[in-house]
């Protein structure tokens, strides 16, 4: 990233330009859901709505009878304009994975990411021959060859992973382009990322013709960032194409010494309880 950010400095050009030049003048990003009581879910839904985002997105695969609750809550909270997404992590068999989203579908549900595991690739191809929900996968598409296998096997409906995952942002975007060649498209994998990440992945799906609503972002849950201005995201659901050159953001390098010092004081960031690793 920081290669291509001198490269398009030393061009006058924005990233996007660097890789073929946009197609599409903006990228829409979904809202995260957290689970928890249908009235906590309610809230966050409205929380999204008020922001302007249609595309709300909330993990199961852990009670369906819970989570069925959960989504049948999302959709009289949202209305039927937005798209609910969902993701199991693949927790799912197969023959679960099959009841369960036919039990879903009368909420319309926009796709189900990875609902199985990904191996065999055949787990994912049964459940999309088998239930009238799309399919996202998702767990994978780690490297250039697995994301490769499971387009060309044609997996799934959509395809969500991103470049730290197969390497960079031209195989990325060259994976993006197997995709669209097959009909299929793609949507944007975030495992929670600042800024600059989100600026040099916004670029490419700016390039891409295949990309749905809804990529994945973090932006709008952290209290903070290492840019001196905000992404649009962390506030909305739609990014335009920036102005500028490179990936057009400026890093503030006082907040890159504080957060270094809260680091050097405090350790990673995890959002789990690393003492919990290895145990039941």
């Amino acid at each position: 990233m920081a290669l291509w950010d001198i490269c398009g400095k030393a061009c006058g050009q924005p990233l996007y330009n660097l890789f073929g030049g946009k197609v599409r003048e903006q990228a829409n990003y979904f809202y995260y859901l957290s689970q928890g009581p249908n009235e906590d879910v309610a809230r966050q839904c409205r929380e999204g709505l008020a922001e302007g985002f249609h595309v709300f997105y909330l993990k199961v695969g852990i009670d369906i009878e819970a989570e069925i609750e959960m989504v049948r809550t999302v959709r009289e909270t949202v209305g039927a304009n937005c798209k609910i997404r969902l993701d199991a992590n693949g927790a799912w068999k197969v023959n679960q994975a099959i009841r369960n989203l036919a039990r879903l579908d009368s909420y319309g549900i926009d796709f189900i990411e990875q609902p199985v595991s990904q191996d065999p690739v055949t787990n994912l191809q049964e459940v999309r021959s088998r239930t009238p929900v799309a399919v996202c996968a998702n767990e994978g598409m780690w490297t250039v060859d697995d994301a490769y296998r499971h387009i060309t096997h044609r997996s799934a409906d959509v395809y969500c992973f991103s470049p730290y995952w197969v390497g960079s942002l031209a195989q990325w975007q060259r994976l993006c382009q197997v995709a669209h060649f097959e009909g299929l498209q793609i949507v944007k994998h975030t495992h929670g990322e600042f800024g600059i990440v989100a600026a040099a992945t916004h670029h490419i799906l700016l390039t891409l013709p295949n990309v749905v609503d809804g990529n994945q972002q973090t932006a709008h849950m952290m209290q903070d960032d290492i840019l001196k201005d905000p992404p649009p995201i962390a506030s909305g659901p739609n990014w335009g194409a920036p102005h500028g050159s490179g990936l057009c953001i400026e890093v503030d390098e006082e907040k890159v010494a504080h957060y270094h010092k809260a680091y050097r004081q405090q350790g990673q960031f995890l959002p789990y309880d690393p003492s919990l690793i290895g145990k039941e």
